[in-house]
């Protein structure tokens, strides 16, 4: 009679994230769980941090609900379409732009992504340290700490903790979120007279930045999807609803209790049991800190395939960690919104080859001939997009705003268009992509 080792059984039935680039990724996340993952990775307390910059004050708040709405369903598509692509390749973020750019050269997007992830990351532990410190009126320093560790000891694990998310944290998230609207909805709400927008679209276009900021990320995880369907809308109806929740919340409770910034918190911490809820959003937090720190470890992997991703969270989860003790991340967080900038354009150029590209033919092995001439695109984005909007920078930073603000004026742009970057940048790169999809197929179809 043969015996079966409960522990390898369980082993093989919840397999986790291969710890190479040249192991083969589990295919476990269903629907369910792409859905959990993405909904959690949407429910932080950075959107209604950041609601004040999506207001347009002085109008009906409903024409800042609407704004809320356009820019989540723009930015959670174009995140369900890279989610999709990485589940039907198979293989994480800055592995699937091989097949756009070729291996070597996509070593550049690797290295933009790299210091993105590990910028957020530290954001994100500031934020939960923050957040922490608030509710239990102590100092931040051992919340920083502790995050770290955490987060960094959840990255070790990145399915087991998928699993966990999808299953419980995000109902734990969902009520707390519904406790506070309830609570900000017995308010009065009057009108908003301070806000950050100009226009309807400068407003969606900070909506749109968050979804789309999860794009060089997604196939990391959606690698492990059972399918393309399960991660494509995964991915777009999770955090696309998420975000629409949390700006919203966060908008209601500017208008309800007049306050911004990290003072949003301070004011849901005024209502009952408020503390509790925030408590409970500060946990869930963790999520995305930990989802930056596994993305920054797998991103190296392109680079170094062979590297074990557990050492490689180790060092990145301790260098996040210091720098949230060490660095004015607040200072910092303009330059993680032009390292954003970079990967709008570039999440459109990737769209338009991989989706108009026939199937079998996306190269994406460690022999993917280099494609220079799609950096054309990329870069003509990224030029319109800061044309259209220049990435602030306040103090001695303001010379890159200054430089592009010239430019504006030489080609007669006004600084207070109104427009769309995020769109302007993803429509000028699809733009130009698409006759170079054309001259390859062209060139395959007499190959």
């Amino acid at each position: 009679m043969s015996t079966v080792d409960p522990v390898r059984t369980d082993a093989v039935r919840t397999p986790d994230a291969p710890l190479t680039l040249e192991e083969a990724p589990p295919r476990t996340m269903g629907l369910q769980a792409n859905l959990g993952l993405w909904a959690n990775l949407g429910v932080s307390l950075l959107l209604p941090v950041a609601a004040v910059f999506v207001v347009l004050p002085g109008r009906p708040l409903g024409v800042t609900l609407a704004a809320i709405v356009v820019g989540a369903v723009i930015g959670s598509a174009l995140l369900g379409a890279v989610a999709a692509a990485g589940a039907r390749e198979s293989v994480p973020g800055m592995v699937l732009l091989r097949g756009l750019l070729g291996r070597r050269t996509s070593w550049l997007p690797t290295a933009f992504n790299l210091v993105q992830c590990v910028g957020w990351a530290t954001f994100e532990i500031v934020v939960i340290a923050e957040a922490a410190a608030r509710v239990l009126d102590a100092p931040r320093w051992p919340f920083v700490v502790g995050a770290g560790v955490l987060a960094t000891a959840m990255a070790l694990k990145p399915l087991g903790v998928v699993r966990v998310l999808a299953r419980y944290a995000v109902w734990a998230a969902l009520a707390a979120v519904a406790y506070l609207f309830v609570q900000v909805l017995a308010e009065p709400l009057p009108p908003l007279e301070g806000g950050g927008a100009t226009s309807f679209w400068t407003a969606a276009d900070i909506v749109i930045a968050l979804p789309v900021s999860w794009l060089p990320l997604a196939a990391d995880y959606t690698r492990h999807a059972r399918s393309a369907r399960a991660a494509g809308v995964g991915a777009g109806v999770g955090y696309g609803l998420a975000t629409i929740v949390m700006f919203t919340l966060g908008v209601l409770a500017l208008a309800a209790y007049g306050s911004a910034g990290f003072d949003v918190i301070s004011a849901l911490l005024a209502v009952p049991l408020g503390a509790l809820a925030v408590l409970v959003l500060v946990t869930v937090e963790l999520d995305e800190a930990f989802a930056n720190l596994y993305s920054t470890a797998v991103s190296a992997q392109n680079v170094v395939a062979r590297a074990d991703r557990r050492v490689l969270v180790v060092g990145v989860g301790a260098i996040a960690t210091l720098l949230a003790l060490t660095l004015d991340v607040v200072a910092y967080e303009p330059f993680l919104f032009l390292i954003g900038a970079v990967f709008v354009p570039l999440a459109g150029v990737l769209i338009a080859a991989y989706w108009l590209t026939p199937r079998g033919r996306w190269d994406t092995s460690a022999t993917a001939p280099a494609r220079p001439a799609y950096l054309l695109p990329w870069a003509a984005g990224f030029v319109a997009y800061q044309l259209t909007l220049p990435t602030y920078f306040p103090g001695p930073g303001s010379g890159w705003t200054a430089w592009w603000g010239a430019r504006q004026a030489d080609l007669g742009i006004d600084p207070g268009n109104g427009w769309s970057a995020s769109l302007v940048g993803l429509a000028v790169a699809v733009v130009l992509t698409l006759p170079l999809v054309a001259a390859g197929r062209r060139q395959s179809t007499r190959a």
